[in-house]
């Protein structure tokens, strides 16, 4: 994978030298570009993860999936999943740390932990996602989208569990 890397530099700078591109000129305007990009994407990422720390640490986590877990679990969703499934659209690897927790405890083979499984594949970090790419672009606006995205993600957690009961039961 490094041979390939450095192949496609050396590929890239050759190029770039027989068309008499300026390429430490074009070099220093990407590295510019690229830290501008950053600095536009740093506050709502910063956001999302301090709003997943909050969550967990004051026990509102604690305190939804009580609320939750009877309502989730009549429509087949495990009440284990209920922090996963509030952490998923906020923070990846909050909720990866929560579906490892949940499959830990179920075991990887049970129904629980499968549907866990299922639930970290087939959805997205949807605030993450929405703060990095809007951010980079300037948008200040959301519009519908949010809604879209959160609505798609629900969707997302019931299909993952009707499709492990239908082929697992």
């Amino acid at each position: 994978m490094r041979s390939l890397t450095a192949l496609l530099l050396l590929l890239g700078a050759v190029l770039g030298l027989r068309r008499r591109v300026p390429l430490v000129s074009v070099l220093g305007e990407g590295i510019g570009d690229g830290l501008r990009t950053v600095l536009r994407m740093f506050p709502p990422v910063a956001a999302i993860l301090i709003a997943a720390a909050m969550l967990r640490a004051c026990g509102a986590l604690e305190a939804l999936t009580a609320l939750l877990g009877p309502v989730l679990e009549k429509l087949g969703i495990p009440r284990e999943t209920v922090g996963l499934m509030l952490l998923r659209p906020l923070s990846g690897s909050g909720a990866l740390a929560a579906g490892s927790t949940v499959i830990r405890a179920a075991g990887p083979d049970s129904l629980t932990g499968r549907i866990t499984a299922v639930m970290l594949g087939g959805t997205e970090t949807t605030f993450y996602v929405l703060g990095v790419y809007f951010g980079a672009a300037g948008i200040r606006r959301s519009g519908k989208v949010i809604p879209a995205a959160m609505a798609a993600d629900l969707v997302g957690f019931l299909a993952a569990g009707i499709t492990v009961r239908l082929l697992f039961r």
